[in-house]
């Protein structure tokens, strides 16, 4: 049987820890003579006292022996649990969201996804937008700790790429991952605060400017309007949002290597160059696409098709112009980018770049094993040979990536949605990236129309793309229970 005690005891230090920011909304609210305060007061005691209850039940247990079936429980419990508890502001609060809808924004906020439920953002309380934003913040430097010293350990997906050798046996992860978070807090840090101020330097109020800073720096994307960037109508500021979606998407540790004077590492890292290389090519198609159909021209249609193609790859989901309006085949490019997410080891979602060229290289060594038989032609990565445990890894991540947005889709298809909004509400909880395409779900509207049972789904959704699918799945194995 697994050992819950220190399962429970992580579980408390992160409830104490999410109930203790609780009180940041609540003094936002009472400093602007709003009454939502309490809301926030109560939900914080409610949080704080549960998780240290855990903290006490669970302390006596060694955690720094996590073994492998412990790290998988231990990694979907924080998301659905902190989830749970982040939701209740929303319940109590002046949005009076029912569970269902308050899950999703918590889910959504946590797993930097930046699907919302909630209209009127310019009239609502500040309380209510910083806390959007700190869930988003609080999210994502959870995803990069995940990434970085989790999941390589778990072998999901391909991460096992990316497993420093001092993570090779499970009870050292809890150590590892404590030496890496100060550099990779002091990036995040660093990051969210050069953010703020660039954007207050825009033209951003101060508010405004730290809530799109936690919200970029996590390529979340929750706004305080409901326009998103496109409210302040300024070309300093989507440039500058660029830049920092793009700082969001590039791997944590590589700035821990910056910040060490390694500056080399940045750019020589194959997934980065990939990354990048993509970023330009889809702009480059954006831009042609909108000149040649009249919708923009010169700089204005470079910008545009850079803040989309940026603000989808990096699954931030902010929104500077409808784009819906450009035509089908804009749509059906966005839709595309959908899928491909950014880097490893940073706060975006979806395939990620490294997968790509895995597949890709895995492509181009089964059509030349087609044409010579007898050759021998490894799949390389950055270079190098790869171990086919990496690239079976890799390829049954992408049948379940496929799958699981193919049931997610045919099932709000059965519930009596179109396709257009099926399809890319299901691709966009998976790869977590925000708003969809259509007019249910598209950049100018939200997910509140949808019904609970869709609203549920999403937030299932949300959750297994997040964690990498297999860690929420694989708990559903009978024999993952057995001694």
């Amino acid at each position: 049987m697994i050992d819950f005690r220190p399962i429970a005891a992580i579980l408390g230090v992160l409830l104490a820890i999410l109930g203790t920011m609780m009180m940041i909304p609540a003094l936002v609210d009472l400093v602007a003579g709003r009454g939502d305060f309490l809301a926030y007061t109560a939900s914080s005691v409610i949080t704080v006292f549960v998780g240290l209850s855990l903290w006490l039940a669970g302390r006596s247990g060694e955690v720094e022996k996590l073994s492998l079936r412990q790290a998988f429980v231990l990694t979907t419990l924080s998301w659905v649990l902190l989830s749970a508890f982040a939701a209740i502001p929303f319940m109590w609060a002046e949005t009076d969201l029912s569970l269902a809808d308050a899950y999703f924004e918590a889910m959504s906020g946590l797993t930097t996804t930046g699907a919302t439920v909630i209209s009127g953002l310019d009239n609502r309380p500040p309380g209510l937008l910083i806390w959007r934003a700190f869930l988003h913040w609080y999210g994502g430097i959870g995803i990069i700790v995940m990434a970085i010293a989790l999941l390589p350990m778990m072998r999901i997906g391909g991460m096992q790429l990316f497993r420093a050798e001092s993570s090779d046996k499970s009870e050292k992860m809890l150590p590892r991952a404590a030496q890496m978070a100060k550099g990779i807090l002091a990036s995040y840090v660093f990051l969210t605060f050069a953010c703020a101020l660039t954007y207050a330097f825009c033209g951003m109020s101060v508010f405004d400017a730290v809530a799109h800073a936690m919200a970029t720096i996590s390529t979340g994307g929750f706004s305080t309007h409901d326009a998103s960037i496109g409210y302040f109508n300024s070309p300093a500021i989507e440039y500058a949002a660029i830049f920092f979606m793009l700082s969001g998407s590039l791997p944590f540790v590589l700035y821990v290597r910056v910040l060490a004077g390694d500056f080399s590492r940045l750019f020589a890292n194959p997934e980065v160059r990939l990354f990048l290389s993509l970023v330009a090519l889809f702009t480059v198609i954006s831009t042609v696409q909108q000149v040649s159909g009249g919708i923009n021209e010169g700089e204005v249609a470079l910008r545009n098709g850079l803040f989309n193609v940026v603000s989808i790859m990096s699954t931030t989901g902010f929104v500077a112009d409808d784009y819906t309006n450009w035509g089908p085949p804009t749509e059906a490019l966005y839709f595309i980018l959908l899928f491909l997410g950014a880097c490893t080891g940073s706060t975006a979602g979806g395939m990620k770049s490294f997968r790509i060229a895995i597949l890709g290289s895995a492509l181009k060594q089964h059509l030349r094993r087609v044409i010579y038989p007898n050759g021998v032609f490894p799949v390389l990565y950055g270079g190098k040979p790869i171990g086919d445990d990496v690239v079976a890894s890799v390829l049954s991540f992408a049948f379940l990536y496929l799958a699981t947005f193919m049931m997610i889709a045919i099932t709000i298809n059965a519930l009596g949605f179109d396709l257009v909004t099926a399809f890319s509400a299901s691709i966009t909880a998976v790869a977590n990236v925000g708003p969809g395409l259509g007019p249910v779900v598209g950049p100018s509207q939200n997910f509140a129309s949808l019904p609970d049972s869709v609203t549920w789904l999403l937030s299932l959704g949300m959750l297994a793309g997040r964690l990498e699918l297999f860690t929420v799945l694989v708990l559903f194995l009978p024999s993952f229970w057995r001694r």
